[in-house]
C-alpha cells in the first residue's frame, strides 16, 4: 500500500510553492523564484490582502527584470493584475529561463501590508497546448458566412423542386 502511494505522489504535476501571509512594508515589495530553467510549467499565483494597504499588485516577471527593478532601473513586466486588496494570475511559461513572482506595495497610501500569497506550479499543464478562442469579429463573420450559404442553398433546392412541381 505504501508504495502505491509513493508513486501516486511522483506522479503528482501540481507543486505548490508558497501559501504563506507575507508583510510587506510600505513602499516595498517581495518575491518569489520560480526556477523554470529545465521545463516549462503553468504558474498560478494569488494572493488577497488580510489588513493594511488595499492597493498591492501582483507580477510575474523574468529574473533579470526583477534585478532591474531592485537597481531601479526601467524593467519588463510579463503579466500584472490590477492594484487591489486581491488578485490573481496563471502564466503558461513557453521558454525555460528564470522567473518570478512579485508581490508590490509601492503605492501613495504608505501603509504596510498584510497579505497571503499562493503560488503554484503545474508541470502537466505546461505541456498541454491552450485552447483558444477566435475574436468576437471573426465568430460573427463565420456565422454570417454560414447563414449565406445556408440560405443560399435553401433556395436553389426550393425554386428546383418548384419547377419540378411546375413540370
Amino acid at each position: 500500500m505504501i508504495p502505491l502511494a509513493l508513486i501516486l505522489l511522483a506522479t503528482s504535476t501540481r507543486l505548490e510553492l508558497v501559501n504563506e501571509v507575507l508583510t510587506i512594508p510600505a513602499g516595498d515589495w517581495r518575491y518569489v523564484e520560480l526556477g523554470l530553467k529545465q521545463q516549462l510549467a503553468l504558474v498560478s499565483a494569488g494572493f488577497v490582502v488580510e489588513s493594511g494597504s488595499q492597493h498591492v499588485k501582483l507580477m510575474i516577471m523574468r529574473r533579470e527584470d526583477m534585478d532591474r527593478l531592485r537597481a531601479g532601473l526601467p524593467y519588463g513586466v510579463i503579466m500584472a493584475s490590477l492594484a487591489a486588496a486581491g488578485g490573481a494570475l496563471a502564466y503558461r511559461v513557453r521558454v525555460p529561463g528564470d522567473y518570478v513572482v512579485v508581490i508590490d506595495n509601492r503605492n501613495p497610501d504608505r501603509l504596510a501590508a498584510k497579505a497571503r500569497l499562493r503560488v503554484a506550479l503545474d508541470f502537466a499543464e505546461g505541456q498541454r497546448p491552450q485552447a483558444t478562442r477566435i475574436s468576437p469579429q471573426r465568430q460573427l463573420t463565420v456565422i454570417l458566412i454560414t447563414f449565406v450559404v445556408f440560405f443560399g442553398i435553401v433556395t436553389y433546392s426550393a425554386r428546383r423542386l418548384l419547377r419540378g412541381i411546375r413540370q
